[in-house]
């Protein structure tokens, strides 16, 4: 295990915890949609109930870095998807005149890239299996 210092664990710490924060609220947030959305096929409420359970999971493996690399290389993943349907399928601009447009997950799919190639940091579950 890489060793480092108090600083750059306390860093991977809060990288980690926000980037849970952001994909705990939108799994639980897509909950709302499980009767389905207008215009929305078989397809779409699939994905909206897979996500809603795979979003929250894989925040609370980040909060406590728990098979970090893992959690993170399946949440970019997803961010890929995010993107593909903002740029794509509801052709939205890297930024929009009245909100985020596919900027905001590549940001968090940056984030996830950096924990992949990082890891958890040494204040983590990954850290203290590693020790045993």
């Amino acid at each position: 295990m890489q060793s480092y210092t108090s600083f750059q664990n306390f860093a991977l710490l809060i990288l980690r915890a926000i980037i849970a924060a952001i994909f705990l609220v939108a799994g639980i947030n897509k909950f709302d949609y499980w009767s389905g959305m207008p215009g929305s096929t078989a397809f779409d409420l699939f994905m909206i109930k897979f996500l809603s359970f795979a979003e929250p999971l894989g925040a609370i493996a980040l909060l406590i870095g728990f098979l970090t690399r893992i959690a993170s290389g399946c949440l970019i993943i997803i961010m890929l998807g995010a993107i593909y349907y903002a740029h794509f399928v509801y052709h939205m601009g890297f930024v929009t005149p009245t909100g985020a447009g596919w900027d905001f997950p590549l940001m968090i799919l940056g984030g996830c890239l950096i924990l992949v190639a990082f890891g958890a940091g040494g204040w983590s579950v990954d850290a203290l299996k590693k020790r045993r």
